[in-house]
């Protein structure tokens, strides 16, 4: 004859057990509908290239001598590889006033949408900075 309080005891643990599983479950789906991809220019540019949410993010180095003013405050500029040569090129379309730190030759990320191959419209450009810290004088 089992004891009385076993079959509490183990109907607890398995609650317990049921309740962790369920918030692990409901943690890595919150997880994974929110990640944004950070790709590289070559990478996007890639005629085979999907990506896998609308939204991406792609990093690299502003291409000298292409950034185009447009109308107003619509730019575009060319984004290339940190390393390596420029054979993966990405056109980028920004509306917007730029951040100050952004120049040609700066690393850059920016974040939008994808429109062909080799295209992106940006919603957000976030420049970088390098990591020499200057105080003002």
């Amino acid at each position: 004859m089992a004891p009385k309080h076993r079959n509490r005891r183990l109907a607890i643990i398995a609650l317990c057990a049921g309740g962790l599983g369920l918030g692990t479950w409901l943690l890595s789906s919150a997880l994974r509908e929110n990640t944004e991809f950070f790709y590289d220019p070559s990478e996007v540019a890639s005629p085979i290239f999907v990506s896998d949410s609308p939204r991406l993010r792609v990093g690299g180095l502003v291409v000298e001598g292409s950034v185009r003013p447009g109308d107003g405050l619509r730019t575009e500029f060319d984004l290339r590889d940190f390393e390596g040569e420029a054979e993966g090129v990405v056109t980028v379309s920004y509306t917007g006033a730029l951040p100050d730190l952004f120049r040609e030759g700066q690393g850059i990320v920016v974040v939008g949408t994808q429109f062909g191959s080799g295209r992106i419209e940006a919603m957000q450009v976030l420049a970088k900075h390098d990591e020499n810290y200057i105080p003002a004088t």
